[in-house]
């Protein structure tokens, strides 16, 4: 009896044990946000009316027309007075940029950001496993993420990770990176810092689809701390709950829409071409083909599906050619939007894709108004609008929505998982926002360069 019980007793046990392991391991897979840190510079940073004015009169090579044409673009751009450019334009040194300017600049944002978000949280230099460092547009060495842990006396078994040349989406490429070592290593903290450097890349150039970047790009960055240790899940923020990349690298059209490159003159700068629309189109219906199934209801997949299949139906027997093509309703399975601020257009591109509200797309449109283009890092000053507004209550679902030079578009779903109600960097202004109106006061003083003629236009003093 006793033999027959040990018999079928043990293979049971083991058959327990390896399900006990798999489910214990999933559980330490999870990936949460302990905390995060966005940057706001100084205000001796601040790009006014006044200033921007001043930084293009000395803008040498513009004509008349390039001079139309930056108007038009700012005007039209969504982007407010009170953003922040690098030091070199304000030392009016932007025609002569050095390593150095570019590594200053990082290293001021590093300084801000990190060190206010290890003194919130409480978690110190030491307890940090994993550290993810993205900048697009500046390689160093040692590199930026060397800078950071010789800095703050991080351990020597860290496991470092530097990004460069991921562009806009960048951030969820490292929060991407982070969770896969999540899956293989427990009980782990890494830090996650992403940014832009402008100092070498602020074009001083006359090619329009170059000096466009100028009127987009601006100063900033985030610090966060991500997690797979289920003892801080109490302390934490946010958690994913999925992440989809898609890559359009191998399209020609897509591939050669943005890049870092030098005009004919040699000047330093970031191409903006006529393709990026079309490009990110491509990538953007792509990426929510894949994301759709993993954050809807099946109710809603089956809708669209069945509409779909009847709307085929009718075109193929020629009696709806004039139906209109269904489409999805995201807010069935997402609460918040949080959109990249790469511009007017784009936040306008995804809410028309999307049927979202104007209440949906407040929190990006006040974003950029407030704060520009901070490329990688702008997703996050999105989502601190959401929670400055205590718009972010447990249980809430947040879609973040990226796109990058290559050309990639990446997306990723977070589950709120207690109510947040910090205002980060938006504390000092929050109460002033959202504002009535985002026109750029650029019109009012600079309007007259409209009725201005080619033949007897002279640059004003």
């Amino acid at each position: 009896m006793e033999f027959l019980i040990l018999l079928y007793g043990l293979p049971l046990l083991y058959l327990c044990f390896v399900l006990w392991r798999k489910a214990d391991k999933k559980r330490d897979q999870g990936c949460y946000i302990l905390d995060y840190q966005c940057y706001k510079p100084s205000d001796d940073r601040r790009l006014s009316t006044e200033f921007c004015g001043e930084v293009i009169k000395r803008t040498k090579n513009l004509g008349l027309l390039e001079y139309q044409f930056l108007l038009k673009a700012i005007v039209s751009s969504g982007i407010g007075e009170q953003t922040y450019g690098p030091r070199i334009v304000f030392e009016g040194r932007e025609d002569e940029p050095t390593l150095e300017d570019g590594i200053s600049e990082m290293e001021e944002f590093f300084h801000d950001s990190i060190g206010k978000l290890l003194d919130r949280s409480g978690v110190s230099p030491s307890q940090i496993d994993i550290i993810a460092v993205n900048v697009s547009m500046l390689a160093s060495f040692p590199s930026l993420c060397a800078r950071i842990i010789n800095r703050y006396k991080m351990r020597e078994d860290i496991k470092a990770y530097n990004l460069t040349g991921m562009g806009c989406s960048a951030s969820l490429i490292s929060v991407d990176l982070v969770q896969h070592l999540f899956k293989s290593y427990k009980n782990m903290i890494a830090l996650v810092v992403t940014s832009e450097s402008l100092s070498q890349n602020w074009y001083s150039g006359s090619d329009r689809s170059m000096i466009l970047a100028n009127c987009l790009f601006r100063s900033g960055g985030c610090a966060m701390l991500l997690t797979n240790n289920t003892e801080l899940k109490s302390k934490c923020m946010f958690k994913l709950k999925c992440l989809v990349r898609t890559h359009h690298g191998s399209k020609d059209e897509s591939y050669g829409c943005c890049f870092q490159k030098e005009d004919d003159q040699g000047r330093m700068g970031f191409y903006l071409g006529k393709d990026l629309p079309k490009a990110a189109t491509r990538a953007f219906v792509d990426n929510l083909k894949e994301i759709s199934p993993k954050i809807l209801p099946l109710r809603e997949l089956v809708r669209f599906g069945i509409l779909s299949l009847v709307r085929k139906l009718r075109l193929n027997s020629k009696k709806g050619s004039g139906s209109a093509r269904p489409t999805i309703n995201f807010k069935t399975g997402v609460d918040h939007f949080c959109i990249h601020t790469g511009g007017k257009a784009v936040i306008d591109g995804i809410g028309t894709n999307l049927e979202l509200s104007e209440y949906d797309l407040e929190p990006a449109r006040m974003t950029l108004h407030r704060f520009g283009n901070t490329s990688a890092g702008s997703l996050w000053y999105v989502l601190s609008y959401m929670e400055a507004k205590k718009r972010l209550k447990k249980g809430d679902r947040v879609l973040m929505i990226s796109f990058g030079g290559g050309f990639k578009c990446n997306s990723c779903l977070w589950e709120v998982v207690r109510d947040l109600e910090d205002p980060n960097v938006w504390e000092d202004c929050i109460e002033s926002y959202p504002v009535k109106s985002t026109v750029n006061p650029f019109m009012e003083k600079y309007g007259w360069i409209q009725n201005e003629d080619l033949s007897t236009f002279k640059i004003p003093e």
